[in-house]
């Protein structure tokens, strides 16, 4: 029985479902079961390597968007809370400020950049190889970042498959040439690994979604006047 690691670009996969929101009509699917969404894919990776496989460990990375308003903040929080509630391994790291002048008008403006998640996937998948953690690792990413490390884990252990499962809409020809076997995920399989509303779990812990998050009411039906 093999044993997979998956490892999520949380911004990467975050992006992905927006487009997928916009590509649907707006029906919110950020209520995201990552875990469940995961072992939807694992008949994918047994297919790859050609042996049974079982699911080692879910690791999000992502960081704490502090220069946004409030509501986002307590948004993304509760959304950690509730993925490190269902067995998610959540890491964060930092958005750090950064001052660039405008080409245009040549005045001085302050951007956040997210800094050390691609780092520390890519630390990560290095890890796994050397402790002999998982023998195989799906990197949920499109980010042509995360290619060295890949390189590098590939050549330091051979014997450890490594595939990309890109987002909806990140697909990588580059990545999918330094990985065959990789695979995308469709936007459907956003809308079906959505978490209960309320999520309830055994300890007793409750997780409302958002409601900025609801889906959309339906609309009225159209009716035909009667003469």
């Amino acid at each position: 029985m093999k044993r997979v690691a998956f490892l999520v670009d949380g911004f990467n996969l975050y992006h992905s479902v927006v487009q997928a929101e916009c590509d649907n009509g707006g029906h919110c699917v950020k209520w995201l079961d990552l875990g469940r969404l995961c072992l939807s894919f694992l008949h994918l990776v047994r297919r790859a390597v050609n042996d049974q496989v079982e699911m080692e460990t879910i690791r999000y990375f992502s960081a704490t968007p502090t220069h946004y308003p409030v509501g986002t903040q307590n948004r993304h929080a509760l959304y950690m809370d509730c993925l490190k509630a269902t067995g998610v391994d959540v890491q964060l790291g930092r958005f750090k400020e950064k001052t660039v002048k405008c080409r245009q008008c040549h005045q001085d403006d302050t951007r956040h950049e997210e800094k050390e998640t691609d780092v520390a996937m890519g630390a990560q998948l290095l890890e796994i190889g050397h402790s002999d953690e998982a023998d195989t690792v799906v990197m949920v990413t499109g980010d042509t970042d995360l290619a060295p490390a890949v390189r590098t884990c590939r050549r330091l252990f051979p014997t450890m498959p490594v595939y990309f499962a890109f987002p909806y809409r990140r697909h990588n020809e580059e990545l999918e040439h330094l990985c065959p076997g990789s695979f995308n995920i469709r936007r459907r399989s956003y809308l079906r690994h959505q978490y209960l509303n309320p999520l309830a779990l055994p300890d007793g812990t409750v997780f409302n979604r958002p409601p900025e998050w609801d889906p959309p009411a339906p609309l009225p039906p159209i009716t035909t006047p009667t003469t």
